[in-house]
């Protein structure tokens, strides 16, 4: 099992997981934050942290895209260890269903 970043944080990309990672196993995207996979020990803690309920565990169904999409932009994007503020607009863009089609950013953060 591994944790992995979801649809919710595009556009919004709250940061308050990265603090409590052990593993430092969090990587920044221009619109949104991603797990690696093959980092993350599967303790959990960075589950709660999340304001918009944005990281989930693998095991949940449908999510093997987002297992799939954390791993890529993992290996792309630099990693990411110390809170940050959210995007300018995160709250507008928290409660926004779907958004990977139109609004995923493929471009590293920093």
């Amino acid at each position: 099992m591994t944790y992995v970043v979801t649809d919710a944080c595009i556009k919004c990309k709250y940061t308050d997981c990265v603090e409590v990672c052990p593993v430092d196993c969090f990587y920044e995207g221009a619109n949104m934050i991603v797990i690696n996979p093959e980092e993350c020990i599967d303790c959990g803690v960075c589950q709660p942290e999340c304001p918009i309920d944005a990281i989930l565990p693998d095991t949940e169904p449908g999510l093997e895209k987002w297992v799939e999409i954390n791993a890529q932009y993992a290996a792309l994007w630099p990693n990411i260890t110390q809170k940050k503020p959210p995007l300018a607009d995160a709250d507008t863009w928290a409660s926004v269903p779907n958004k990977y089609p139109e609004h995923f950013d493929p471009e590293g953060g920093g």
